[in-house]
């Protein structure tokens, strides 16, 4: 029952969202495919539910795709349930040039900021989330983006963090750095190695049988994160594999929204 509301409110979130070119003005760094624009589906809560937050979302794909449903426009209703406001990232793939969707990453924040009146959002209450890939986005920008492209908190699911070609996600780092990557490039974009004291909270989640991503990249950001007195919390689940987004048929799922429902009250 719990699976049929969520699916038939995130239906209902999805007819009520609405999307906005990122770049109207031309994108900074031009994209080799000139089709592949970057937008933001911009889903608010009722506005007496409104409590300020608000995430912008990043799917995964391995830098290759998006999956914006299950890692992306499905969130929607959860957030919008919680008065947060969900602000989904279409953004463009790297194709080798990792500035591309860095770029687009910070440029959302920048916006979701520029209208938090409008949106009823706390400028200091922005936090970015990701998947797979995108949680290797969300974790470059929570440890390298500055000023009003920064964010309060992040949300990582089964992340890509390290560019080490020992354990991460040789796809990704592929796509994301091209085919030779500078051991200076790998330093950069391994983002366990980015963590410092001034890094926002983190919530991460993965799945102890994930094969695709290994759990050691989640888990070495967490251990960077204590290390580094960051607050975080770590939630490792038996099984699930990789990529389960906020499908239903995740062995977890409920347990997975609870987890994150108590921690998203607790700031």
């Amino acid at each position: 029952m719990l699976a049929l509301l969520l699916a038939v409110s995130a239906s209902m979130s999805a007819q009520k969202g609405k999307v906005l070119e990122l770049w109207p003005q031309g994108a900074p760094t031009a994209s080799v495919d000139l089709q592949d624009t970057a937008r933001l589906h911009v889903f608010l809560p009722d506005a007496k539910k409104a409590n300020g937050k608000a995430v912008v979302i990043c799917p995964g794909g391995g830098y290759a795709m998006l999956a914006m449903n299950h890692e992306g426009l499905d969130w929607a209703s959860f957030f919008n349930q919680q008065g947060i406001a969900a602000i989904v990232l279409k953004y463009r793939l790297p194709h080798g040039n990792h500035r591309i969707p860095v770029e687009d990453a910070e440029e959302a924040i920048r916006t979701v900021r520029r209208m938090a009146d409008a949106w009823h959002i706390k400028t200091n209450q922005v936090g970015i989330m990701g998947s797979s890939a995108g949680g290797h986005l969300a974790a470059t920008i929570a440890t390298q983006a500055m000023g009003d492209a920064a964010p309060n908190f992040q949300l990582l699911f089964y992340p890509v963090i390290t560019m080490d070609p020992s354990f991460t996600h040789h796809g990704s780092m592929e796509n994301f750095l091209g085919g030779v990557a500078s051991k200076k490039e790998v330093r950069t974009y391994s983002c366990d190695q980015r963590v410092s004291r001034v890094t926002p909270r983190a919530f991460i989640a993965l799945s102890d049988d994930d094969h695709v991503v290994l759990p050691a990249n989640g888990v070495n950001y967490y251990v960077e994160c204590y290390r580094h007195d960051v607050p975080a919390t770590l939630h490792v689940y038996p099984s699930g594999g990789h990529g389960w987004g906020i499908n239903s048929n995740f062995a977890y799922h409920i347990e997975m929204l609870l987890d994150l429902k108590a921690w998203l009250s607790s700031f």
